[in-house]
């Protein structure tokens, strides 16, 4: 449900305060002006011409890598023309599992890359994929997605998009220009909860939106076991040298959309953060690995935990927080509250004004547990109900990634590509989601100064029409 802006405006102490945000923001280091036209077209809305055969490569074939490429070759109108990663035992396997797939058939002509870290470049401009799945390094999502759309090819990157501001400007630029879609892949958006969420907010169900709360809080010290190649080998390093939330899209992602973020009612505006001490890393290392081991020779200076705080255009604010380290249960928040209620997660929880039929009579009380069949009934996402029996028949929601979430994204993406449909996820919305990673460290580094975040649409985002609830 959309506010009125120039009311909500009105009713706020915002601008009053518009001075003194114009002084604070004077000196950021991220204040970036809007950069001049990148002399493209627009992303927002964009409709790339249909792929009824979708040929597509992929970059990493790793856990997460691997699984989008298997459930990719399983699905209509797909197939798989190349395989590049650094290792040849993850290829050779990979290509074995597309070859045990029922429909593997028209997967008759794979190329396969290996060996050194541009590989993967040769393979671009051999096969001339029509997508590329980039399942790789953080460091190395902004490079491969900017080159598969100069070689002609939409980019689907896992999060984060970029690791820089800089990073993520050229990728908006490079995506204009080519008429590419760049999509981060926030599976996070598709699980039923958020979708039941986006749906309910959609319906006024708990009124003018207001406040959010999201986190991506998962303990992963274990990662560390991997040292010469896995997760871990890369992202240990991320603790040591980075600041401020590192991974903050699978909170961010889903809440941005309930708000319409960047979609015609409002927008990301500044940014605080901080850090607590970094501590529990080190204590890890060092209970877990012997004095010499690798672990132990670095400095872990990112704090254990960030939490950051959003404001948005008209007012509204969001918590977000990150702690990928302390001993604790896996929780990504996803609250929205509204002026006629709230919903939450971790536990799935709501609570509405007027009570819910049948169960509460107002919002002093959680509708929770088995109460919930009864909102679910009402309010579940269509694309759920539309997509629940061909999840089952590939095995159930815990054999399709995530709960489900997984398939829903993979089966979006190739039915929006095959339609010539917008995608539910544009380039700048993963470069805002994926910016709190740099504009947490400079807050951090400038004593919890605000940011300002750059407008990556350069004013267009108003233009933007917001997510549809689809059938």
């Amino acid at each position: 449900m959309s506010i009125n802006r120039r009311n909500f405006l009105k009713n706020t102490s915002l601008s009053s305060l518009a001075f003194t945000a114009t002084t604070f923001f004077s000196n950021c280091e991220s204040d970036l002006n809007p950069k001049a036209s990148s002399g493209g077209i627009y992303m927002g809305g964009h409709a790339a011409p249909k792929l009824n055969n979708i040929r597509a490569a992929f970059i990493g074939v790793g856990s997460r890598g691997g699984g989008h490429l298997r459930f990719f070759a399983g699905l209509p109108g797909t197939e798989v023309v190349a395989i590049s990663d650094l290792f040849e035992d993850k290829v050779k396997e990979k290509m074995g599992m597309v070859n045990q797939l029922a429909q593997a058939p028209r997967h008759t002509n794979i190329a396969t890359y290996w060996g050194d870290e541009n590989q993967w470049k040769t393979m671009l401009q051999e096969v001339k994929p029509d997508v590329v799945f980039i399942s790789t390094n953080w460091n190395n999502h902004a490079l491969m997605a900017i080159e598969c759309m100069k070689q002609g090819a939409h980019a689907f990157v896992e999060v984060p998009l970029a690791v820089t501001l800089n990073e993520l400007w050229e990728i908006v630029d490079t995506s204009e220009q080519m008429q590419k879609h760049c999509m981060m892949m926030e599976n996070v958006n598709y699980g039923r909860d958020e979708l039941m969420y986006l749906n309910m907010c959609r319906q006024g169900v708990i009124g003018e939106l207001l406040h959010a709360e999201a986190a991506y809080i998962h303990e992963l010290r274990g990662q560390m076991n991997h040292v010469e190649r896995g997760t871990g080998s890369w992202r240990t390093h991320h603790y040591a040298r980075g600041r401020g939330n590192l991974y903050p899209t699978h909170g961010l992602g889903p809440v941005a959309q309930y708000m319409n973020l960047a979609r015609q009612d409002d927008n990301f505006k500044s940014l605080v953060s901080f850090s607590t001490p970094a501590l529990g890393r080190k204590l890890y290392a060092e209970k877990n690995y012997p004095e010499d081991h690798l672990w132990n020779q670095l400095d872990y200076r990112n704090g254990d935990l960030n939490t950051s705080i959003i404001k948005t255009d008209i007012g509204r604010t969001i918590m977000l927080q990150w702690d990928e380290t302390s001993p604790r249960p896996y929780t990504r928040h996803n609250l929205i509250q509204g002026t006629k209620g709230i919903l939450a997660g971790f536990p799935t929880r709501v609570a509405l004004e007027n009570g819910v039929e049948g169960i509460t009579k107002d919002h002093h009380t959680w509708v929770q547990g088995q109460n919930l069949k009864i909102l679910y009934e009402k309010y579940d996402h269509p694309i759920n109900k539309r997509l629940d029996s061909l999840i089952q028949k590939m095995g159930g929601r815990n054999h399709v990634g995530h709960g489900g979430m997984d398939f829903v994204m993979r089966y979006r993406i190739i039915e929006c590509l095959r339609n010539g449909e917008p995608l539910d996820q544009n380039v700048y919305e993963g470069c805002f989601w994926s910016a709190v990673t740099p504009l947490s460290a400079n807050s951090i580094n400038s004593g919890g100064a605000p940011q300002k975040f750059p407008d990556f649409t350069r004013g267009n985002w108003n233009k933007t029409k917001p997510l549809k609830i689809i059938s």
